[in-house]
């Protein structure tokens, strides 16, 4: 079996590109939605993100103030050292044994999704890596149409690698500023190489 990585800077285009690599029968996982799944109520991540931040992380029906604790890890780099440290290895461990049931299962090719690949370490369990790109200006323009502010951007980006260095770092880029369709042939294109 063939593990690949897709990364990207936030807002920078990787769950329209995961889509796409996912129409062309890759098998892929999405380390986001395993952070989600890491803190539902009763998961023994979110009692250690309630021990080591507070009460206050938590609403009343016991779920996790993503807001709250967003605000916090995005202005405080201790904050969100801490907390990666709760989640960063439990999301790796999770992936990993996802691939390792995609290689029992015989799958040939296989994709995570990694927003914070380099910053973790993670190119060292994947035979090539993918990268969806834009211009800071087109990442920005999107991130406002989510409704966050300069000050939040500012923190997201401050926690990522910048993009030339993740562009730099991969084997292949998908830019995606152009339409739906150019975005698309590029992964078909990056596809065919990595069949």
């Amino acid at each position: 079996m063939k593990l690949f990585g897709l990364t990207g800077g936030v807002g920078m285009g990787k769950s329209t590109a995961a889509g796409f690599f996912l129409q062309l029968g890759f098998q892929m996982i999405d380390t986001d939605d395993l952070a989600r799944e890491l803190v539902e109520p009763g998961q023994p991540a979110l009692a250690e993100i309630q021990n080591v931040f507070g009460p206050a992380f938590l609403t009343v029906s016991g779920t996790l103030n993503r807001a709250g604790l967003a605000r916090l890890v995005f202005s405080e780099p201790e904050a969100r050292k801490k907390l990666e440290a709760i989640l960063h290895p439990r999301i790796r461990e999770r992936w990993q044994a996802q691939a390792g049931v995609w290689r029992h299962q015989n799958c040939p090719l296989a994709m995570v999704v990694i927003p914070l690949l380099f910053e973790t370490g993670a190119e060292a369990d994947l035979d090539k890596i993918i990268c969806a790109a834009c211009s800071p200006a087109v990442q920005h323009d999107r991130l406002r149409g989510r409704g966050w502010t300069t000050e939040e951007i500012q923190g997201r980006l401050a926690s990522q690698l910048p993009a030339d260095q993740k562009i730099a770092r991969s084997h292949f880029v998908v830019w995606t500023e152009g339409s739906l369709a150019s975005h698309r042939r590029q992964v078909e294109e990056i596809a065919k190489k990595l069949k």
